[in-house]
């Protein structure tokens, strides 16, 4: 049997508890929420199932040792405490990254230096041969990051940011990153459950996670590779066994998922992007401008869109974002709406009082991720228009 470990999913700010969520729906042991991260345990197929599976992790590393440092010294010393011939040949390539929040070490670059020094010295004492550095496509990625005098090596078991899914190739000026979009849709209630619609969908983004979410299809699917592909310990059999069982609890899907956007160039884009996530069964995109249209289903309608909120952008935004609000109240009754923005003074030009608002950040941006419950009849009026 293989042997349980200690992983740690990254997140952004604001999705650690969807992120805890989402690891006890997969099966981790031991799950505990921290900031940005949330930290859990189990074996070597789960770490590529969680890679596979995970909507709003950015990475999942795997620490494997953890060592006090207060001087370069002792940095290469406890580097050089690690047996890396374990990990890495000699004819391999690896990159560190690291992340300092320490007096003692002002400088990332620094120790990374140090620690490659100390995994280069090594190597080259018992072999004779070393290992040489690859940033762009490393056998092995080395995170090392220090808190205070407390140091922690972990490695990479992601490679690239899970962000990268691999479906989008295309992309509009301002597009919201995969990760981000799928903890909004998990942060809004999103589940399948009823017709979904993004009228302001830009390339495709949260139309493509909305789909993935409805049929339960893996996340990371659609991705070229992970760094753990490259491991000396790699078990392609368990890997292709992980995504069959995984592709067998996908789900029917039997409401609409709809995308508008008013720019040509962004609709064809985003058909391109649904394309490579082979999810054109799921989701139509029209060519449509947001404000000249209204509720065309029946039922509740989910709605969820990433307005421009730069004012370089050439819009009026308070103009604009009293149109979002009367579009809401004119035309789609039985909404339940959200949105994000970075933009707070033009929010306060919606008109309508949010049911919820939820701090984020987008970047590095602080925003607010709002909704709006646009009531069927009387009671939209009463409750909705804000004082």
């Amino acid at each position: 049997m293989e042997e349980n470990f200690r992983m740690i999913a990254k997140c952004f700010f604001g999705f650690e508890e969807i992120l805890e969520n989402e690891l006890r729906a997969l099966g981790a042991q031991d799950v505990e929420k921290g900031v940005r991260m949330v930290s859990f345990k189990g074996d070597k197929g789960f770490m590529y199932k969680a890679n596979l599976s995970l909507r709003t992790a950015l990475k999942v590393l795997k620490p494997i040792y953890s060592f006090r440092a207060n001087n370069e010294q002792a940095l290469y010393k406890g580097i050089s405490g690690v047996n890396w011939s374990k990990l890495l040949n000699a004819n391999q390539t690896f990159v560190i990254d690291a992340t300092v929040h320490s007096t003692y070490f002002n400088h990332s670059e620094f120790v990374s230096q140090k620690c490659k020094d100390a995994i280069v010295d090594q190597f080259r004492e018992r072999t004779g041969q070393r290992p040489s550095i690859d940033k762009a496509f490393p056998d092995l990625r080395i995170n090392v990051h220090i808190d205070k005098d407390q140091v922690s090596v972990a490695l990479d078991t992601s490679g690239n940011s899970l962000h990268q899914r691999g479906y989008r190739t295309a992309t509009n000026i301002a597009p919201i990153n995969e990760v981000l979009a799928a903890g909004i849709l998990l942060l809004s209630g999103w589940e399948g459950q009823s017709h979904f619609l993004d009228p302001m969908c830009g390339s495709g983004t949260f139309l493509a996670e909305a789909a993935m979410i409805a049929c339960n299809i893996p996340a990371n699917i659609n991705r070229k590779e992970f760094a753990f592909e490259k491991w000396k310990d790699w078990d392609n059999d368990l890997f292709e066994q992980i995504i069959n069982s995984l592709m067998k609890k996908t789900k029917e899907f039997h409401y609409t998922i709809k995308g508008f956007d008013k720019a040509p160039s962004a609709v064809n884009k985003a058909k391109d992007n649904i394309r490579n996530a082979n999810l054109e069964d799921y989701v139509t995109i029209k060519e449509e401008n947001f404000f000249d249209t209204e509720k065309e289903v029946e039922g509740k309608l989910h709605m969820v869109f990433n307005p421009p909120y730069d004012e370089r952008l050439d819009i009026h935004m308070e103009e604009f974002y009293k149109n979002i609000g009367d579009t809401l109240k004119k035309s789609y009754p039985g909404t339940n709406a959200w949105f994000i923005t970075a933009n707070l003074e033009a929010l306060k030009f919606v008109g309508l009082k949010p049911s919820r608002k939820i701090k984020l950040f987008n970047g590095s941006l602080e925003a607010r991720l709002v909704k709006y419950e646009m009531y069927e009849g009387s009671k939209r009026t009463k409750f909705q228009v804000s004082e």
